[in-house]
């Protein structure tokens, strides 16, 4: 089409696209448009590319090592060796190529998964979809904090304003109409009647229908300009793991070194080979590959847990994290919502019957109350919330119930107003006895969307009869009683002593703070609502979107409260729990009012059962008292000094704004805390970005608050962090548990290699007790595969039991360097034990001539010897990857021990491979004598079996002394002794800290000692 949709007007726009801007388009036709059009998404970028991630594999100082020993061995004419390196070098890439391609792909899906979604009118319900499922014609529903989703024609907006900066290097925000453009050249920055894709809702919220998706938008057709690959940004993990591999390069060459010194730094094949046998020895070949399965595995584990890592780095940190703040609505609770109670000036209390988004319960107040029976006041307030109100419901499509659009708050309030018969349709769209009774509807003029630092939501309309216009009002009660100066009583409005527009206290909500009270400390979120009309002439007769929104709310009228329920989920206290055993301190940062704050808290265990606001507002903590629960107020009010001083930060933070989110991040990170922060609005931006896991909403966050953080979650469920945390510490403790498997093995064959050039045949060279195929085989085909099994390993009954891991301590912990160099002494000093066994026992001691290049009858013995020491370390390697399991635990006790042996099943597989390639090696003629540089072996296997009774109970020893004389990774609490002794003030706050009143973890936050003493904690 050659006509621009600017220039059409909305029905024109709607017809040309067969869109329907009531119920959308349906599934079916959804499909159709898919294959026609195709999919939302440019096309053309550069994306994952194959190459770079195949130079990575290439171009890293394993690879390189391995390069040169094939040419030391070609260049010494030794083609089996020299064609074995080029396999396990083709191998090796080839399997760290896939595994790397198919993870790197895996996290560019994620990130489309978490990237900006569009929420969209699809058979009658509005949805929440992936940007790259919106099809030509589907209508868009746009709001605060959204990225636009495609190129659309906007059909409705309310103080709609966006950031169109990226596309037309304007840096104000446009403010957007709907009406037709008569200039088909209009250039893209005066098209106020279209949204662009890319581009960002700034303010208000509108309707769109979608005109052109992927490379047809306007931001698709400069994407050869703009697109670019995504360079994947090496995490710490990473990093410690490149510095890792250039110890192990320096380590390696001066191996190399002391095999030339020792040879006088003679230069020949074989002395070259040898050095090379060192070096191949101190690399473990297969780390890469298994490090990208390994995180490939946890970041798919968490999007199955509904939680869509967007940085690799957060994948690491979060199993370090020993604080989340969390919001509540919606995280914490169910976010299905409804008004079950409501306060009237002069009615009194009304109880409101009914539940979910069915418009069917009565509203009592002593007897049922009808649409025609309510009081004046009620009127008034039933319309306030029907109006004041940007939500909908109806009947669902499939016609089994109800459905609500919006905000879950606003859709209780519209449920309520459907019950009173004065729903917000019947009142913008009036039929039958409604249209008789108004001449015609009320008009929507403006609109003030919430903002979260005032805590209010006004709306402007002109009254169907009179044509006045009236400011209707809703919020948090001690935000709007200050900026009214009247009361409605009944049918009378009663003006206030002290008017607000004095400046003075007017000391309404003095006098409503019973109410409010009463209302939240059942749990309840409390609402206020307002009115007032006005005179346009105060305005200079300008457009109701001009208007100063602080000169229109002010001297408003109250009318009263609502109190919405809003129960906790069934998980949440669990989750909390699991966090106490944890050591993890949860706060709740919620806009709600403290009582209501309180009483949800307490339900879910972030405080005790006994705490009230009523009739605690502090328990004493040594020669403190410590606050549980504050205002945002109260602690913004506190300078970073009088914090750092407080004994406990507070668990809760009522009437939270973004800022206040912002300075209790920075006052947790002063006391050496790992912070999870949660966040779904725009404002939550800066609160994600400076904690150190930032966790945004994936079914309520806006698009600005997903960019913005490293975690989506797809449920918006508290318990999905629990289960993120956990699988964080699992990928980190099995990445631990893979690393000293593998290190390990590379110390058990350089002890036989370093003691072996003492072993100097009748020419004066060294034998080498291992080839370098051997040491090849055994690196990547024997060790590789069980250290990815390792790295699957499926998480340990105690990860939630212990605290936190420092963010300071990496991989290489002392006790890890311990275990790797004496299990990896122990395994090469019996190895080398056996080669001497068979050498100087077995055999006369004469370790022949040219034994390293060729076998003949003179190097037999040296070859049987290469043989045991090859099945020996092959098979001990095997035994020590379940050994690696647990760093202290016993795998090998009789009690469960057929269970554990199976509940790894790769692990399983993987040793049975490396016995079968164990037993090939040796046996199959040509390949033992002419590759391997090793003969079969007999009464050898007794030694091996040997060897490996010895190994395990060495072993044993080591972890009994471990478990006898090490501090314990963790304190083990139950849940009773966690929740079920609350009655001293010391065991209540052990309760809320979750036990973390140990030296080990003050530095979380907790500083105080007394409390300890009364807690009786199993060790």
């Amino acid at each position: 089409m050659d006509r621009p949709y600017h220039t059409f007007t909305i029905d024109d726009a709607i017809h040309i696209l067969a869109a329907d801007p009531t119920d959308g388009l349906t599934s079916a036709e959804v499909s159709r448009r898919h294959e026609e059009h195709g999919f939302n998404e440019l096309t053309g970028g550069s994306g994952i590319s194959p190459w770079r991630v195949l130079f990575h594999q290439i171009a890293n100082i394993m690879t390189l090592i391995l390069v040169g020993a094939l040419v030391i061995s070609f260049v010494a004419k030794d083609w089996f060796e020299g064609g074995v390196i080029a396999g396990i070098i083709i191998l090796n890439v080839g399997i760290g190529f896939m595994q790397e391609y198919r993870a790197e792909k895996t996290m560019d899906s994620l990130r489309r998964m978490a990237s900006p979604t569009a929420r969209v009118m699809r058979d009658g319900t509005l949805l929440t979809i992936p940007t790259r499922e919106v099809a030509i014609g589907d209508v868009l529903a746009i709001e605060s904090g959204d990225v636009v989703a495609a190129d659309c024609r906007l059909i409705e907006t309310f103080n709609l304003d966006i950031d169109e900066a990226m596309l037309t290097g304007e840096s104000l925000p446009v403010n957007k109409d709907t009406n037709a453009q008569s200039d088909p050249n209009q250039p893209l920055g005066d098209r106020i009647n279209m949204a662009f894709s890319s581009t960002t809702v700034t303010k208000g919220r509108g309707l769109a229908v979608v005109t052109a998706i992927g490379n047809r938008t306007e931001i698709g057709k400069i994407a050869k300009t703009i697109s670019s690959a995504t360079v994947s940004q090496r995490t710490v993990l990473q990093k410690s793991l490149d510095k890792m591999g250039l110890v192990l390069l320096v380590v390696a060459l001066l191996m190399a070194v002391v095999v030339f010194g020792v040879n006088k730094f003679k230069f020949n094949a074989d002395i070259a080979i040898y050095a090379i046998s060192l070096a191949i020895a101190v690399i473990p070949e297969g780390l890469v590959a298994v490090v990208t399965l390994t995180m490939a595995f946890g970041v798919h584990r968490m999007a199955q847990n509904r939680a869509l890592v967007r940085q690799l780095s957060a994948l690491e940190a979060i199993g370090s994290v020993t604080t989340i703040c969390s919001d509540k609505t919606g995280t914490l609770t169910q976010s299905k919502m409804v008004v079950t109670r409501m306060w009237l000036p002069e009615d009194g209390y009304y109880r409101v019957t009914g539940s979910g988004f069915e418009p069917t319960g009565e509203v009592m107040n002593g007897t049922v109350i009808t649409r025609d029976t309510m009081s004046a006041g009620l009127a008034i307030m039933t319309r306030c919330a029907a109006l004041c109100n940007m939500s909908m419901i109806k009947p669902a499509i499939d016609g089994e119930g109800w459905v609500g659009i919006g905000d879950p708050t606003e859709v209780a309030l519209q449920v309520f107003a459907h019950k009173m018969n004065m729903g917000k349709p019947r009142l913008i769209n009036p039929t039958g006895s409604d249209a008789a009774t108004l001449s015609k509807p009320w008009l929507l003029l403006a609109e003030f969307p919430f903002d979260s630092t005032i805590k209010r939501m006004s709306v402007i309309y002109e009254e169907p009869v009179s044509g006045r216009i009236v400011v209707f009002i809703k919020g948090a009660t001690e935000r709007l009683a200050p900026i009214c100066s009247a009361v409605q009583v009944g049918e009378k409005v009663q003006q206030l002593p002290v008017p607000a527009a004095d400046g003075g206290d007017n000391g309404l909500y003095e006098q409503l703070s019973e109410q409010v009270e009463r209302l939240a400390a059942n749990g309840l979120r409390v609402l206020s609502l307002g009115y007032k009309v006005v005179d346009p002439a105060e305005f200079d007769n300008a457009d109701p979107d001009t208007w100063p929104r602080e000169e229109l709310e002010r001297n408003l009228i109250y009318l009263g409260m609502v109190g919405i329920n809003d129960p906790p989920r069934v998980e949440s206290r669990p989750s909390v729990m699991e966090c106490y055993q944890a050591g993890i301190n949860v706060h709740m940062l919620t806009g709600d009012h403290p009582a209501t704050a309180t009483a949800i808290a307490r339900e879910i265990g972030i405080l005790p059962s006994y705490y009230t606001q009523q009739t605690s507002n502090a328990i004493t903590v040594g020669e403190q008292d410590v606050k549980l629960v504050m205002t945002a107020t109260e602690f913004d009010a506190l300078s970073d000094e009088e914090i750092d001083q407080l004994q406990e930060l507070p668990h809760v933070i009522a009437r939270c704004s973004p800022e206040t989110k912002v300075k209790m991040i920075r006052a947790l990170h002063r006391r050496g805390a790992i912070t999870a922060m949660t966040g779904d609005g725009v404002n939550d931006a800066p609160s994600l970005k400076i904690s150190d896991i930032g966790v945004s909403m994936g079914m309520q966050g806006s698009d600005v608050a997903k960019q913005a953080s490293d975690i989506v979650l797809t449920d918006d469920n508290f318990a999905t962090i629990v289960r993120a945390v956990e699988e964080g510490r699992r990928i980190f403790a099995n990445i631990q548990k893979f690393i000293m498997h593998l290190v390990a093995g590379n110390v058990a064959e350089l002890v036989p290699l370093v003691v072996g050039l003492a072993f100097m045949d009748a020419t004066g060279a060294s034998v080498y007790p291992m080839s370098p195929v051997q040491i090849l085989v055994n690196n990547l085909l024997t060790s590789s595969p069980p250290a990815m099994s390792l790295g699957l390993e499926s998480l340990h009954p105690d990860t939630m039991r212990r605290p936190p891991r420092p963010s300071t301590e990496g991989l290489f912990t002392w006790e890890v360097i311990g275990d790797i160099l004496f299990y990896g002494v122990t395994m090469g000093l019996i190895t080398l034990a056996n080669f001497a066994i068979v050498v100087f026992g077995y055999g006369d001691g004469n370790l022949g001539e040219d034994c390293n290049s060729q076998h003949s009858d003179a190097c037999e013995t040296v070859f049987r010897a290469r043989g045991a020491v090859f099945a020996t370390l092959t098979l001990l390697i095997l035994v020590h990857a379940y050994n690696a399991r647990d760093m202290r635990e016993s795998q090998w006790h009789w009690s469960g021990l057929g269970s554990r042996l199976v509940s790894n099943r790769y692990l399983l597989y993987s040793i049975g491979c490396g016995i079968l390639i164990c037993l090939l090696a040796l046996y199959i003629p040509g390949v033992n004598h002419s590759i391997f540089k090793h003969s079969p072996i007999g009464w050898e296997w007794g030694m091996v079996f040997a060897s490996i009774f010895l190994f395990l109970i060495i072993a044993e020893t080591y972890k009994f002394a471990k478990r006898k004389w090490m501090a314990p990774r963790f304190r083990a609490r139950t849940m009773g002794s966690i929740t079920d002794r609350e009655t001293t003030t010391g065991t209540a706050v052990e309760r809320f800290t979750g036990g973390i009143r140990n030296k080990m973890f003050r530095r979380f936050g907790t500083t105080s000692t007394a409390a300890a003493n009364t807690v009786n904690e199993k060790y």
